[in-house]
């Protein structure tokens, strides 16, 4: 977490906004307008932007905060991909610092609905929110490059309104939080006590450190060494 303080990515639960913060707070800013890429068919030509492209390789990228429109975004993609092709694996590549716990509720919910084995690989940093997506990745498919960082906490969350709606919101965020804590024992392998101690503040793992955790399955170098790996036998 910065000095900027958790950022509050959408509506939580009567006035509690549950939100998952990170490592880096704000959401992504402007950038240069990404090139199309032309590909030549039978057909003719036809272009698309390089995250179209990415789709049908059959890879989503999570780059951005997470909240209701990239929870969409992610769950739509995941949607149209089982639709596609039921019985082939599914990509999810994550820059994200995190954000709306309900969001990441929604993602995770369809990873584990729909049929697909979903590869989950950390490129840069898996916050928070982020971090439960990781670790949620079909076991031996979640992976991490070498230099990434992936950071675990509790949710936070902002309660206001009168007495009686605040002790309703009080008991909805020890739910929340007993949730995050029963998503990341199921994934990680690790006891919920474990894990609470773990969260009680931000833990910052290294990807070497985030394999040993059992947030990530394997610290990927480059594609031709975990390829060379695979073919050894090698772990």
């Amino acid at each position: 977490m910065t000095a900027t303080g958790r950022v509050a990515a959408g509506p939580g639960v009567g006035g509690v906004a549950a939100t998952g913060g990170g490592i880096a707070g704000d959401g992504p800013r402007a950038r240069q307008v990404l090139p199309n890429i032309v590909e030549r068919t039978s057909r003719g030509e036809y272009s698309m932007d390089p995250y179209s492209k990415l789709l049908k390789e059959r890879i989503i990228f999570l780059g951005v905060q997470i909240d209701d429109v990239s929870a969409n975004d992610v769950m739509a993609q995941l949607l149209f991909l089982e639709s596609e092709d039921p019985d082939r694996d599914i990509s999810i590549y994550i820059n994200s610092p995190g954000g709306s716990f309900t969001s990441l509720t929604a993602i995770y919910d369809t990873m584990q609905f729909v049929r697909p084995d979903i590869s989950t690989i950390c490129m840069g940093q898996a916050a928070s929110a982020a971090a439960v997506l990781l670790a949620a990745g079909t076991p031996g498919k979640r992976c991490t490059l070498e230099n990434s960082r992936i950071l675990i906490h509790q949710p936070s969350a902002q309660a206001q309104g009168q007495s009686s709606d605040l002790e309703i919101q009080a008991r909805e965020i020890l739910r929340v939080r007993a949730l995050q804590e029963a998503m990341l024992a199921r994934h990680t392998g690790r006891a919920e006590d474990e894990i609470r101690r773990d969260t009680e503040r931000d833990t910052i793992f290294s990807a070497a450190e985030a394999k040993d955790y059992g947030l990530v399955d394997e610290v990927i170098l480059s594609r031709k060494a975990s390829a060379s790996r695979r073919m050894s036998g090698v772990a």
